[in-house]
């Protein structure tokens, strides 16, 4: 019997937005030391001092990346406690000797107060903070445009932080939830088919095995009737074997237009805008459950190997053709990765359901970078007999572009 295999995503598909929007707060984190340190070398101070401040520089926002880390949300309270208070320390020490030349180094120190400190606490401190600005450089003796410089630098940088801060950490929640998305989904489909399975096959293995023990007992004394009991036996297995298929194939009654509802509120959930069009009417049963399972195959790709933002689900019928269209923007960067032909599963699968009845599948980049899954089918499909060879022929291994 076929087996089902189960599609894996590693890290590294998961990992370029993460990784782009850490990189960003550390470009970001970079860029505003730099800063700090040109305010410092207009000043033209000593060698000496100037590489002291190189080095305060670089301990501070080497706090400032461990607090804008992704694990930092998770610190106990006075691990959070301490690392403010370094910061602060950090941040405040060296106005002793830089004076107004430390500049608006108050600004990641109001977005670690953001990051680490509960909401009602944070905000009250963070506006404290940078009302410390301008009272300080006031008082420094600092001219008034410099001051309102200092201030309005120090309110951006806090803000800038905070904000790329939960954005990496929104970016990678969405990537957690999407492959939460996959995980689920594959757990359905194994209780579908221990479900099916159950369903299918215990009557027909419990009526195998009890003419089996019928059998044993009379092919001693009554052979003519054990014969014919083996002819029945053969027959209940026959239609095991049928059954066995139709599960592993997952094969079974399913509505195109319940699947676009369900895949639907799926995209949703997983944050991708998603047009679906789907109004074709009633269509044949083996019709509708082909195309349902395209739309749920493709679907589950889309969540599983690629960026996707946008998504489109189109169904029409063209004469006597019935069309599934399919597209995502985003695609995966590597573009191609090996099909699953073992178990139901796979362009290569649906492509031999659809042929089975008459219909095909084309899958592929477009012009504009998007991907393209199209399914098209005859209204009334071909006839069991016709189909049965191709539903269940073997595929052969080979690399498939899937979205």
């Amino acid at each position: 019997m076929p087996t089902r295999n189960v599609l894996r995503v590693s890290p590294r598909t998961q990992a370029p937005a993460p990784r782009l929007a850490q990189a960003i707060i550390v470009v970001a984190l970079v860029l505003y030391g730099t800063m700090t340190v040109l305010n410092v070398v207009r000043t033209s101070p000593p060698v000496g001092e100037l590489t002291v401040c190189v080095g305060l520089v670089l301990a501070l926002f080497g706090v400032q990346f461990a607090v804008s880390s992704p694990g930092a949300r998770q610190w106990p309270p006075a691990r959070k406690a301490l690392m403010l208070a370094l910061q602060a320390v950090l941040t405040f020490a060296p106005l002793a000797w830089f004076g107004v030349s430390w500049g608006s180094m108050e600004g990641p120190l109001a977005a670690s107060l953001l990051l680490t400190l509960p909401a009602r606490y944070a905000w009250p401190s963070y506006a404290a903070l940078i009302a410390f600005i301008p009272a300080y450089n006031l008082l420094a003796g600092a001219p008034v445009d410099l001051v309102v410089y200092y201030t309005l630098a120090g309110t951006l940088t806090g803000l800038v932080i905070y904000g790329l801060t939960r954005l990496t950490d929104l970016v990678r929640e969405v990537h957690d939830t999407r492959e939460e998305l996959a995980r689920m989904a594959v757990a359905q489909e194994r209780l579908r088919f221990a479900r099916d399975l159950h369903d299918l096959l215990g009557y027909s293995l419990s009526a195998i095995t009890l003419k089996g023990e019928l059998i044993q007992r009379l092919i001693t004394t009554r052979p003519e009737t054990a014969r014919k009991e083996i002819a029945s036996v053969l027959q209940v297995a026959r239609q095991a074997l049928a059954d066995v298929r139709l599960v592993s194939s997952g094969y079974r009654d399913m509505s195109l237009a319940e699947e676009a509802e369900s895949a639907g509120s799926v995209l949703a959930a997983a944050d991708v805008r998603a047009r679906v069009d789907v109004e074709c009417g009633r269509l044949h049963p083996v019709v509708d459950t082909v195309l349902a399972t395209a739309l749920r195959e493709g679907v589950t790709n889309i969540l599983r190997h690629s960026r996707v933002r946008v998504c489109s689900i189109e169904a029409e019928m063209d004469d006597e053709t019935v069309r599934l269209r399919l597209t995502n923007d985003q695609p995966h960067e590597h573009g191609r990765i090996f099909s699953d032909h073992s178990g139901g599963s796979g362009l290569d699968n649906l492509r031999s359901r659809a042929a089975a009845i008459g219909g095909g599948l084309s899958a592929g980049l477009q012009d504009d970078g998007g991907f393209l899954l199209e399914v098209w089918a005859p209204l009334r499909p071909q006839s069991a007999e016709e189909t049965e060879p191709l539903m269940f022929e073997p595929a052969r291994m080979e690399r498939t572009a899937v979205a």
